[in-house]
C-alpha cells in the first residue's frame, strides 16, 4: 500500500479542496457512508490503556466514542482518526470481523476493530493517522483563512 497515495486520494475524493470546517467534514462523512454520524465523550475512556477512541458501527449509525482530554486538539485528533478509517473503508464487511467466543457481548464489527487496532504498525492504523493529519490541517486552514492569520503573521 502506498500510503501517501491513498491518503492523497482520500482528501481528493472528500470534494473539500485545501481548507475546510469541522462541519464541512461531518456532512462529507454523513454523506459519504450515507448514515448518522455521532460522537460521544466517555469519561470513563482511560487513554492509558492505550485505546483514545473507537468507532462503533449500529445498523444506523457510525457512532465515535472518545477520551476525555483537556486539549482540544488532542480529543479532535482521537475523532479524526476514526473518521479516517470511516472516509478509507477500513473494516467493512467481513474484514474485521472476530470470533463470537472471544468477546460475546460485543457486536462482531466492534470486536474485530478492537483486536484488529492492536496493531499500531500496521498499514492501516498509519493511513488513518496519516489521513487523520491532513484533515486537522484542512480544518485549521479554514480557522487561519477566517482570521487572516497569514495576512497578519505571514
Amino acid at each position: 500500500m502506498n500510503i501517501e497515495q491513498t491518503v492523497s486520494a482520500a482528501v481528493a475524493g472528500l470534494q473539500l479542496g485545501s481548507t475546510f470546517t469541522l462541519d464541512d467534514l461531518l456532512t462529507a462523512v454523513r454523506a459519504r457512508r450515507n448514515r448518522r454520524l455521532r460522537i460521544v465523550e466517555l469519561a470513563d475512556l482511560d487513554t492509558s490503556d492505550g485505546i483514545c477512541a473507537v468507532w462503533l458501527v449500529t445498523d444506523t449509525d457510525d457512532i465515535v466514542l472518545h477520551a476525555r482530554s483537556d486539549s482540544a486538539l488532542h480529543r479532535q485528533q482521537f475523532v479524526l482518526h476514526e473518521f479516517a478509517h470511516m472516509i478509507l473503508g477500513h473494516c467493512e464487511g467481513q474484514d474485521c470481523a472476530a470470533e463470537d467466543v472471544l468477546l460475546p457481548n460485543i457486536p462482531p464489527y466492534t470486536r474485530g476493530r478492537l483486536l484488529k487496532r492492536q496493531d499500531i504498525d500496521c498499514d492501516t492504523e498509519i493511513a488513518a493517522e496519516s489521513l487523520a493529519d491532513r484533515l486537522a490541517a484542512g480544518i485549521r486552514g479554514s480557522v487561519f483563512a477566517e482570521t487572516r492569520y497569514s495576512e497578519v503573521f505571514g
